[in-house]
């Protein structure tokens, strides 16, 4: 057996695989002399069925299979010792005239190459890690939402100064009907909250979408409608008010200190403060971190350039599914998944050249703080050593959970990695701001 490589361009090659008789004559042999020992055929013993006989019924198909099993094994057995480092499979050339009477053939295989490239962290950009703080009108807001929520809640007739009103918004051109409990602090403009106050349950008020909150997203909540539909969106909807609730909020004492807190580490106003504070700016940290990676990500795709072997990768497309797609379905299938393919290889790279490895130990402490942080979320605040490494193990032992938190764990490896090497402006923001920045709305 010969195998060669002509590379066509940097991107694509073609190997040739030459198999001659010595290669599978054996083989074939050893199968169809299996075969004959096995062969019930009528008018003959078993085991003494003429070989001619059994050539001439199975050995097309033997010859087919046999050499198909060496293609295979010394191809992939070629790639890895010439380490070629390539995109999808190899792709046999159609010949239409192949003749399999023959007794050497030769097949040819396209290659997509993987290209070469540099990635540059420290190159300039314009990004920008966040810092988000729990501000004093977050935590004021924050303390009103704790008192509302541990204190009386009282059934209303009438809409009064600081009630909620639940209800149906509804606009028939625009398919809007969806059910949602308003609080008015939430209202962009103070005089929308006062054509409420006097309504009864019943009653249906109107308003104008545009401008109505202070964030889109609220507006896209409350009519369960699509992030692309809420944003310039200027129509009438009607809200039908059919609850109206009122409040008796509660007494910021010991009593409801002790409520949130039952270690006795709030004694005053100023303590809870501080507690929304911190446990407020711990979430925010993930949530901003997680902003910084994909920002990363999408910047190094942005700027770090290099061709795939595009046709190549259409071809293989087609083919390589359940089911044969169209020229134009693998086109558009390419084109929907170039930029996840991109990232697949900077990442690819990132990890080979900064040697990001993960070891199994990684794996199982990750996976163990990961457990002590739900145990906890259920009251199980000491779980002992024990209970923990026998939930790893049960974890561990599913393979798609394995592969689930491996990416989680080089999640944070590469985060690391970019807040070291990848120069980024650092802004410190209120979150209602980090929101915005987060839709692309914030200068």
């Amino acid at each position: 057996m010969n195998i060669t490589k002509n590379n066509v361009d940097a991107l694509n090659a073609v190997v040739t695989v030459q198999v001659s008789k010595n290669d599978y004559a054996d083989k074939v042999t050893k199968v169809l002399t299996d075969y004959r020992k096995n062969a019930n055929i009528p008018g003959f013993r078993k085991g003494a069925v003429p070989m001619s006989l059994i050539e001439k019924q199975y050995g097309k198909a033997v010859l087919l299979e046999e050499v198909n099993k060496l293609l295979q094994e010394s191809l992939n057995k070629y790639l890895v010792d010439e380490k070629l480092d390539i995109l999808g499979n190899p792709l046999p050339k159609v010949t239409e005239d192949f003749n399999w009477d023959a007794e050497d053939f030769s097949f040819d295989f396209e290659l997509g190459l993987a290209p070469q490239f540099e990635v540059d962290l420290a190159a300039k950009n314009n990004l920008v890690q966040y810092n988000v703080i729990a501000d004093e009108t977050m935590l004021n807001a924050q303390v009103a939402r704790i008192q509302k929520q541990y204190g009386k809640v009282v059934s209303k007739d009438t809409v009064e100064e600081g009630n909620d009103v639940s209800g149906i918004f509804a606009n028939a051109e625009k398919g809007i009907n969806n059910r949602a409990t308003l609080d008015f602090e939430t209202f962009a403009d103070a005089k929308t909250a006062k054509a409420f106050l006097g309504k009864k349950v019943g009653d249906v008020v109107t308003l104008n979408t545009k401008g109505l909150f202070n964030d889109d997203h609220k507006l896209m909540d409350v009519l369960a409608i699509g992030h692309d539909d809420v944003h310039g969106l200027d129509i009438e909807v009607t809200f039908t008010i059919d609850e109206v609730v009122g409040y008796e909020p509660a007494d910021l004492n010991q009593e409801l200190f002790d409520k949130l807190f039952p270690n006795g580490e709030v004694a005053s106003v100023e303590d809870l403060k501080a507690k929304i504070k911190e446990d407020a700016e711990k979430q925010f940290e993930q949530q901003t971190k997680q902003k910084f990676l994909n920002d990363v990500t999408e910047h190094l795709v942005e700027n770090t350039k290099f061709d795939l072997p595009a046709e190549f990768l259409k071809k293989w497309i087609q083919t390589s599914g359940e089911k044969e797609l169209t020229p134009e379905e693998a086109e558009q299938e390419y084109n929907n998944s170039e930029k996840s393919l991109r990232f697949q290889l900077i990442e690819s790279k990132i990890i080979t050249q900064n040697n990001l490895q993960i070891t199994f130990e990684e794996l199982k402490d990750y996976t163990s703080e990961l457990i002590k942080k739900q145990m906890a979320q259920f009251g199980q605040m000491n779980p002992t050593d024990e209970d923990v490494q026998g939930i790893v193990a049960r974890v561990l032992g599913n393979q798609d959970e394995v592969r689930r938190l491996s990416e989680q764990v080089m999640n944070e490896k590469l985060l690391a990695l970019f807040a070291e090497k990848v120069p980024a402006k650092s802004k410190e923001v209120t979150y209602e701001d980090f929101i915005k920045a987060m839709y692309g709305e914030l200068n």
